[in-house]
C-alpha cells in the first residue's frame, strides 16, 4: 500500500511540474505583461524599471523557480484586466464553481445510477428504451444548446426559474453558497441541470453496460441456482460489482465537471472560475490563465489520486496483485 500510495504521489508531481512549465511559458510567450502594465506609451526607463522589479531580467530558470515558489503559496501576482491579486479573484470565484459542480456530480449520480440499473435489469421494457433515447440526446447535443433550451422553456416561456447569475448567497467559514436560501437554489437549478446531463447520460449507459456483464457471470447464476432473490441477487451482487468502475469515470468525471464548467457558467453568467478564465481570455490575462490552469491541474491530480486509492480499496484483485 506505501508503495503504490509513493508511486502516486510521484506521478501526480510530475504532472503538477509539467502543467507548471506550461503555465510558467504563458508568461514568456504570449504577450508582455510589462506593456500592459505601463501601455504602449511607457518609456524605456520605466520599462525596464518595471522588469527589474517583477524580477523579468532574471534568466528563464531562476525566474519559473520564482514562479513555482509563489505558485506554491497560491500567488500569480496581479490580474492585468482588473488590477486585483489573482489569488483574490480565485477566492471570490472558485466557491461558485465548486458549489455548481458537487450539485451538478449528485444529480447526475442520484439520477444515472438508478436509471442505468433499470435499463439493465428491464431492457426490453418501453421505459428502459425511454431512458437510451435520453441518453443518446444528453450524449449528442451540446451542452450550451441544452443550456439554451432550459432558458426558453423555463425562463422566457414559463418564467418560473432565473436565466442568469447566483441569486442570494450565504458566507459559511468563507466559503460562500446558494443552498440556504430559496434565490440561490432557483438560480442554481438551471446551470446544474445543464451541467449534469452529459454526466448523467455517460453514467446511466456505463452502469447498465457493466450490470449486463455482471449479470452474466456465473457467480449471479450461483446466487439464482441457490434460490435466492432477485433484489438481493441485483442490488447485494451485481451492483456492487457494477460500480467498481463506475468509481473510477464519476472521479474523473467530477474533476471535468470543474474544468469544464466554463461553457455552462458563460451560458448562465454564473460568475464562476470559468466565467473568470473566459474573460481572462478575451483580455489575454496572463496571470489568471495561469492560476486557472495550476489549479485545474492539482483538482485533477488530487482527485485522481483518491479514485486510485478508492480503487485500491474496493477492488481486492488490485491489492493481491500489489501485495
Amino acid at each position: 500500500m506505501l508503495v503504490f500510495l509513493l508511486e502516486r504521489v510521484l506521478q501526480c508531481l510530475l504532472v503538477l511540474l509539467a502543467v507548471a512549465l506550461i503555465a510558467f511559458l504563458l508568461f514568456q510567450y504570449v504577450g508582455d505583461p510589462v506593456l500592459f502594465i505601463l501601455g504602449q506609451d511607457a518609456t524605456e526607463e520605466q520599462v525596464g524599471a518595471l522588469r527589474e522589479s517583477l524580477g523579468l531580467d532574471q534568466p528563464a530558470l531562476v525566474q519559473f523557480g520564482y514562479f513555482l515558489l509563489n505558485a506554491i503559496q497560491g500567488e500569480f501576482g496581479l490580474s492585468l484586466r482588473q488590477g486585483i491579486a489573482v489569488s483574490t479573484l480565485i477566492a471570490e470565484r472558485l466557491p461558485a464553481t465548486l458549489e455548481l459542480a458537487i450539485v451538478a456530480a449528485i444529480i447526475a449520480l442520484v439520477v444515472g445510477i438508478p436509471m442505468g440499473v433499470y435499463a439493465a435489469i428491464r431492457r426490453g421494457s418501453a421505459l428502459a428504451q425511454v431512458f437510451m433515447a435520453i441518453s443518446l440526446l444528453g450524449v449528442s447535443l451540446p451542452t450550451f444548446l441544452i443550456g439554451i433550451f432550459l432558458i426558453l422553456i423555463f425562463s422566457v416561456a414559463l418564467g418560473v426559474l432565473p436565466s442568469f447569475g447566483r441569486g442570494e448567497v450565504t458566507s459559511l467559514w468563507g466559503f460562500t453558497t446558494g443552498l440556504f436560501g430559496w434565490g440561490g437554489i432557483k438560480h442554481l437549478i438551471l446551470p446544474s441541470i445543464t451541467l449534469a446531463v452529459f454526466q448523467l447520460t455517460l453514467i446511466m449507459r456505463l452502469v447498465r453496460t457493466e450490470m449486463l456483464e455482471v449479470l452474466r457471470m456465473d457467480y449471479i447464476r450461483f446466487a439464482r441456482a441457490r434460490g435466492l432473490r432477485q433484489r438481493s441477487i441485483y442490488f447485494g451482487h451485481a451492483l456492487k460489482n457494477t460500480l467498481v468502475p463506475v468509481i473510477t469515470i464519476t472521479g474523473l468525471q467530477l474533476g471535468g465537471l470543474i474544468a469544464f464548467a466554463i461553457i455552462t457558467e458563460t451560458v448562465f453568467q454564473w460568475p464562476g472560475m470559468g466565467l473568470l478564465f473566459i474573460q481572462a481570455v478575451n483580455f489575454a490575462d496572463i496571470p489568471v490563465m495561469a492560476a486557472y490552469l495550476c489549479l485545474i491541474s492539482v483538482i485533477f491530480v488530487v482527485i485522481n489520486l483518491i479514485v486510485d486509492l478508492l480503487y485500491f480499496t474496493v477492488d481486492p484483485r488490485l491489492r493481491v496483485q500489489l501485495g
